[in-house]
């Protein structure tokens, strides 16, 4: 039953995608909203099937929002669609800046953000796991535990340690390559994270060593962590725990996000990961959603900013999240002075989300994806998720070395913090 349920789901993305090439494609279907319209979920089902930008004439590029990354434009020097000469490209990203710690550079400059099992079926976290490993990438754990299925791709795998500890062990620790702890959550900055009662199932307490069928909160803050000497302690410990891996963390976007990454950089962590008010699942409320943290388009300038006047900008790496939907995004939190992105919700729309926002609830999604239903689970065969997210990943590589020829640069690398090539359009809001 599960399997036909799984094989009926593919299929509903086939039809989908040939609806919107066979030119039936409308804009008014019930798919999405306005950061993820309708068109740019069918374009993503589309570089997920075939692993190439979209040749439908669908747009790909920009969301509805009118604001943000969708206000942002780029400064040819060549038409990118007339490019051909591409491929030597170096799109690469090396994740430790700092004298100690391993030496990794990942192919793309992008790794998968933090879901946790019970936020996310467990059968979506392989899918994740698989690509990020056959790409040379990253995947994130999210802040509820290790599960055992993860390990045979640990060496692609980052632990997240959040501020209520679930799940958290030593020997998750010992065997990652890259820990991050979360102080807080773009999407609901202050409020700590939330799983509730309704997909705390047996196995996901378990996991987080707690209670099934109750709600579970991380707390905000870290209440071991006031001062910039606090979070030195923590970095001290988790490096103490296993000094052979990078300590990445995570962090919304206050208005003073510049003193906080400078505090970072001195606890002597490798990664500071800013985490924008756009990002997060349908399980965020609403109220907190892009209401309360500064827009992460312009938290990376302010900080890339302020570490480069401090000196110490090329001794750490930043990462953006929140609202990265596309290769065109990632270029241009790029252009404004990041290293890189952090992505969650493109590759849960490549296995087939539809973004309907009922996240929070154990059967809310009927994809197989933010849930924690096994029936519901089964839907996302991990092989099946894993080929659709490496296909979105070639997608955008092309993309993005087709966006960085086009501006007469020859790396990522050298687009970083290159404001001069952006363009900015008036938001609209009609």
């Amino acid at each position: 039953m599960a399997s036909l349920a799984a094989e009926r789901h593919k299929e509903n993305l086939r039809r989908g995608l040939a609806t919107l090439t066979m030119g039936s494609f409308t804009p008014q279907t019930a798919l999405g909203h306005r950061g993820w319209t309708t068109e740019l979920i069918l374009a993503t089902f589309e570089q997920a099937l075939t692993g190439e930008p979209p040749s439908s004439g669908i747009e790909y590029k920009r969301g509805g929002r009118g604001d943000g990354f969708d206000a942002l434009g780029f400064k040819f020097e060549r038409n990118p669609k007339e490019v051909k000469d591409f491929d030597s490209v170096d799109i690469s990203l090396s994740l430790n800046r700092k004298k100690y710690g391993p030496r990794i550079t990942i192919s793309c400059p992008w790794y998968g953000a933090g879901m946790s099992y019970g936020s996310v079926s467990l059968n979506f976290m392989r899918a994740r796991a698989k690509a990020a490993k056959l790409y040379n990438t990253f995947t994130s754990t999210g802040e509820g535990g290790y599960p055992d299925e993860l390990t045979p791709y640990q060496d692609s795998v980052i632990t997240q340690v959040s501020t209520g500890m679930f799940g958290v062990r030593e020997e998750t620790i010992q065997k990652c390559r890259i820990m991050e702890f979360k102080y807080a959550q773009g999407a609901k900055p202050g409020l700590g994270g939330h799983l509730l009662a309704d997909k705390n199932t047996v196995d996901i307490a378990r996991m987080r060593g707690t209670v099934p069928n109750v709600s579970l909160y991380q707390p905000f803050p870290f209440h071991s962590v006031y001062s910039v000497e606090d979070h030195k302690k923590h970095v001290d410990w988790a490096r103490t725990i296993n000094p052979d891996m990078l300590v990445s963390v995570k962090v919304s976007t206050p208005i003073d996000v510049d003193m906080v990454a400078i505090g970072i950089y001195y606890a002597g962590a490798h990664i500071i990961h800013l985490d924008g008010g756009y990002g997060g699942t349908g399980a965020a409320p609403e109220f907190a959603k892009k209401n309360i943290a500064m827009p992460i388009e312009l938290a990376v300038p302010k900080v890339h900013k302020y570490l480069t006047e401090e000196g110490v900008r090329d001794d750490i790496l930043l990462m953006a999240s929140g609202g990265v939907r596309t290769a065109d995004d990632i270029a241009k939190a790029i252009a404004l002075g990041a290293d890189g992105c952090v992505i969650g919700a493109a590759e849960a729309v490549a296995t087939g989300c539809t973004q309907c926002g009922n996240c929070e609830r154990g059967r809310g999604c009927q994809i197989g994806i933010a849930t924690s239903d096994r029936e519901l689970s089964s839907l996302m065969e991990p092989d099946w998720g894993a080929e659709r997210i490496l296909n979105l990943y070639r997608a955008w590589s092309k993309e993005l070395k087709r966006i960085v020829a086009a501006l007469g640069l020859k790396s990522v690398a050298e687009l970083r913090g290159r404001k001069d090539l952006l363009t900015y359009r008036r938001p609209s809001y009609d």
